[in-house]
């Protein structure tokens, strides 16, 4: 499993200059390569390192291993869209490998290249990041940030073997809980929609003002409240993974790719929509449950919170309001959002207990297992 560290260089006034330069250069650099490469219609890296290698190193004085990671970044940057020429910013992040950076960590310090010779950076981080730098393997990005120079070291953590579910938890996702599970816990949204809702409206009144301060107050505010988006996600997947880990459960979650496209919403239930952090809240589920050891299936969420996990009836009725359900046939009740949990984990049993079959042999041999929750 690749994970990535963010550790804090601490270079003396010197080494920021030498910094800054080798970062405005290699983005030189990869702005001449790309416009190389799109004068010349080439985007593959073999091709683009033939056309433009040995006069990216006389013109910039890039050592030979920084032209190379900078072909690779320009190669890289086509391979998302080829419509048009891709530039690069003069102070954008750049890619080292083994070659060219190397950690000390008994000492605490990195041996980076840079444009004027090798540097040897002291650095520091947290003890988290400091055990994920144990499993350093393949490149780091050197990132200036808020004036300060980062690495984000990728670091390739040996896979935990995955122990054998005895059931499912079921997570179903939403916004006005961000996640209510099959136990019947509920992670309330109602701190987090309220510091998009304060945010949202003072957005809107710098937008209205315009000026310079204005806007830099907005990029600070959506820094902020990325932050706190992504800290609640943190919390919650962690305690959702550690009760998987600790009941030898798997967990189930919704698959709700397209949802956006999908979902038609009243105007004023736009923005809350669309600020949804539920694909981010699943990468941190699945990163942090495989580590712990535990399986993690996506299932088909449609009509989750409509079904009677009793009887099986499915119907808008079901569901009168956003909170409550009530089966229109076996008068069984519950909270909506536990509903849908305890159908998400139904049908993440089937999916954990027969993993090879498919959709037709399932057919073939009937009903799947009846759930161990249920």
């Amino acid at each position: 499993m690749k994970l990535t560290a963010k550790i804090k260089l601490q270079p003396s006034p010197q080494q920021r200059v030498a910094l800054m330069e080798t970062l405005q250069r290699v983005n030189a650099a990869c702005n001449a390569a790309s416009e190389w490469a799109w004068a010349n219609k080439t985007f593959g890296q073999y091709k683009i390192h033939h056309g433009v290698y040995y006069d990216l190193k006389e013109r910039f004085g890039l050592s030979a291993q920084a032209a190379v990671r900078a072909v690779a970044k320009v190669a890289d940057a086509y391979k998302l869209d080829k419509k048009t020429v891709r530039t690069f910013r003069p102070l954008g992040s750049i890619a080292y490998d083994n070659r060219i950076l190397r950690f000390n960590l008994t000492k605490g310090t990195v041996s980076i290249w840079s444009v004027e010779g090798r540097l040897t950076i002291p650095f520091v981080c947290g003890e988290y990041q400091g055990n994920l730098l144990a499993y350093q393997k393949g490149e780091s990005d050197l990132a200036y940030i808020k004036g300060e120079f980062y690495l984000l070291p990728t670091c390739d953590l040996p896979d935990a073997p995955l122990a054998k579910p005895v059931g499912v938890i079921g997570v179903d996702l939403g916004i006005v809980n961000i996640a209510t599970d099959s136990d019947g816990e509920r992670y309330s949204g109602k701190r987090l929609n309220s510091v998009r809702h304060r945010h949202r409206r003072l957005r809107r009144k710098l937008q209205r003002k315009g000026t310079k301060g204005a806007k830099r107050r907005l990029k600070k505010l959506g820094q902020k409240e990325r932050r706190f988006a992504g800290h609640v996600n943190h919390t919650i997947s962690k305690r959702i993974a550690e009760k998987a880990q600790r009941t030898h459960r798997a967990v189930a979650l919704e698959d709700l790719q397209g949802i956006r496209q999908r979902v038609r919403v009243r105007r004023p239930q736009r923005s809350t929509l669309h600020s949804w952090a539920f694909h981010d809240f699943g990468r941190k589920l699945a990163y942090k449950a495989q580590r712990a050891g535990v399986r993690v299936v996506f299932v088909d969420p449609r009509n989750s919170s409509r079904e009677c996990p009793r009887c099986g009836h499915t119907e808008r009725a079901n569901r009168p309001t956003q909170s409550t359900f009530q089966c229109r046939v076996c008068g069984f009740a519950d909270h909506a959002d536990k509903v849908a949990a305890l159908n998400l984990s139904v049908r993440g049993w089937a999916a954990v207990s027969q993993p090879y079959l498919g959709e037709a042999n399932r057919a073939m041999h009937g009903s799947v297992p009846e759930s161990p929750l249920l």
